[in-house]
């Protein structure tokens, strides 16, 4: 059984280490926000802050890799060569060539954050591996997403230490490629920060467009909402939650449903469902919503409702537990590992279920505080220090296997 090191005491860098340099791949910075991105964000700061760490950012892009600059923490470097990243990647998923350091330098470690981590030379190297969605449901994904495991099997296959984000994948991770156990290190991540949010309590009567200060109006005679959170794909299953909601719909007639994120592949299928619900107008669709946008809707919300059919994290459901927000969710993945018991968990695809389970919350102020009270109490325990923290052990200990071997030959 893996346990994951990112749950644990923030602590600083052990003293009298030698500085381990490190070269981490930002390019999920770039584009739309993703949570890949959050995570690179996150995991930079925390690893910026510590004192036993020489941290470079570097973006596999010919053009865009410069405003990697504007978007790391101070104490970061950004050097590096242009990478023209469609000859660099078919060139790296048949052969080791080139190595990475002929952009970079000479890092002693080189961390790959999204699925992928390009050959190097001498450096140790760490790839993160989000979950493996692509290998329990492949229909669900995309042409490019279905080139992961191939890539995985070449990176491990070369000595790769794998990171996730939750002991469930890494567990995964050792099955599905047969990797050492010792050599896949789950840590957790820390939970996104969004700017201080001022709205009407959750709790308000009814009436209006619902509470002051929210990014969107809320439909007439609706002033309660639930919120989901996620780019618009069938992983989410938002279906499933359009007909719970049309299910409890007729009993809570001032609530109302609101969904952010993108549109993604597949989004049609959510579309559909909403035309097909009698209350398909006390449904909202904002599409994506910058930080400041969500921190209002989050603060406002009765409750979030995360109906996915897998995840190896989750960011949504602690981002509304430290928001003081209820959470129902599903019992799939790392979502029980993390969000513990300060949620509700129904079976995914279970439209009575996850009805019963928001109506629930929203009908029964004492069970909603009991909610809000444990994820207060659970979402403080996942920290980017505690991240880093647990990311630099793996870095430290992929360093020094890779000496050893050196020393060896």
């Amino acid at each position: 059984m893996c346990k994951a090191r990112g749950v644990q005491p923030e602590r600083s860098a052990t003293p009298g280490a030698a500085r381990l340099s490190v070269a981490l791949d930002a390019t999920p910075l770039l584009g739309s926000p993703t949570g890949v991105g959050a995570f690179v964000a996150g995991a930079l700061a925390g690893l910026a802050a510590r004192g036993d760490l020489d941290v470079t950012a570097f973006a596999v892009s010919w053009r865009r890799r410069k405003a990697v600059a504007g978007m790391v923490p101070p104490g970061v470097g950004t050097a590096q060569r242009a990478m023209p990243a469609r000859p660099l990647h078919r060139s790296w998923e048949r052969t080791s060539f080139p190595p990475v350091e002929w952009f970079v330098g000479h890092p002693q470690v080189v961390h790959g954050t999204n699925f992928v981590v390009p050959p190097t030379g001498g450096a140790a190297r760490v790839v993160t591996v989000h979950d493996l969605t692509v290998v329990r449901y492949p229909e669900l994904c995309d042409g490019p997403t279905l080139r992961f495991p191939a890539q995985i099997r070449r990176a491990v296959s070369a000595g790769a230490w794998v990171h996730t984000p939750s002991a469930f994948v890494a567990a995964e991770v050792v099955e599905t490629f047969g990797v050492d156990p010792a050599r896949v290190w789950p840590v957790h991540h820390g939970i996104p920060q969004l700017p201080p949010a001022r709205v009407g309590s959750r709790s308000e009567p009814a009436g209006g467009n619902g509470p002051p200060g929210l990014p969107i109006a809320l439909p007439e005679g609706t002033g309660r909402y639930l919120l989901s959170i996620g780019t618009v794909e069938p992983r989410k299953d938002y279906p499933t939650l359009v007909r719970a909601f049309t299910e409890m719909a007729a009993t809570e007639g001032d609530l109302a449903l609101v969904i952010v994120g993108k549109d993604g592949w597949g989004s049609e299928r959510l579309d559909e469902a909403i035309a097909s619900s009698p209350f398909r107008s006390r449904i909202l669709r904002p599409g994506y919503l910058d930080d400041r946008g969500l921190a209002a809707l989050l603060a406002g919300a009765a409750a979030l409702a995360y109906p996915s059919v897998y995840e190896g994290f989750g960011f949504p459901p602690l981002q509304a537990m430290a928001a003081g927000v209820p959470v129902v969710t599903t019992a799939v993945g790392a979502i029980p590992e993390v969000v513990g018991d300060a949620a509700l968990l129904v079976e995914p695809g279970d439209v009575g279920g996850l009805a019963g389970a928001l109506a629930g919350v929203v009908s029964d102020p004492a069970l909603a505080d009991r909610l809000v009270a444990r994820g207060l109490d659970r979402s403080a325990g996942f920290t980017w220090s505690a991240c880093a923290a647990g990311l630099a052990d793996l870095y430290r200990g992929a360093a020094e296997e890779r000496g050893r071997a050196r020393e060896a030959r």
